[in-house]
């Protein structure tokens, strides 16, 4: 484990877990929220988009042109969203270690089929709170709002798609509201939680 600037002593560490049995509840409730917060904004701005003559020519339209690509498509965009999740909490974190982006490390908890990044170096909880809220914020919060002011129902579907698979880190940030923002933070390398130190 890495030192705190060689004072590790006088901070207190706690370990602080999110419960994965709770996660795919927590999930839901954020995916019910994000239809709820987007959704019905972007169904009073384009309630033309959800006739039924709307709908069956979208759908003519797709499987003339994209019909061998419409079960490959979802699952590209998917996997490249995964990838951008975790690529975006590392670059965020790494700005603020005195290593950059050499304090990252990407992987997969097997055990959770779960892919993950981990920062190696400890980080002010306001600097940890921003590098996990940004993957919600960039792939979720935003895309969502550009699909209600452009009409774009897929870039809204990715947007709530991308909010609800940010819970864990929703979770996490959950965990750290009460917490000193100058105090510091350390992923757990191979569990969902994280080490909080907290001065002494």
């Amino acid at each position: 484990m890495n030192k705190i600037d060689d004072t590790e002593a006088q901070y207190k560490k706690e370990l602080l877990m999110i419960d994965l049995h709770k996660a795919n509840r927590y999930a839901f409730l954020i995916l019910l929220a994000a239809i709820v917060l987007f959704g019905v904004p972007y169904y009073c701005l384009w309630t033309g988009q959800f006739t039924a003559a709307h709908i069956k020519s979208t759908y003519r339209y797709l499987t003339d042109r994209y019909n061998l690509l419409l079960a490959v498509i979802p699952l590209l965009v998917l996997g490249i969203g995964i990838i951008l999740h975790e690529l975006i909490h590392g670059l965020t974190w790494s700005l603020f270690t005195r290593n950059g982006h050499r304090s990252v490390k990407y992987g997969v908890l097997w055990k959770y089929a779960t892919p993950y990044c981990h920062c190696k170096e400890p980080l002010e909880v306001r600097h940890y709170v921003l590098g996990a809220l940004m993957p919600a914020l960039m792939l979720g919060i935003l895309p969502s709002v550009a699909g209600i002011i452009t009409g774009n129902f897929y870039v809204l579907v990715l947007g709530i798609f991308f909010t609800m698979a940010a819970a864990g880190d929703f979770m996490i940030v959950h965990l750290l509201r009460h917490e000193n923002k100058s105090d510091r933070v350390l992923d757990h390398p191979s569990e969902a939680g994280c080490y909080i130190y907290r001065k002494d």
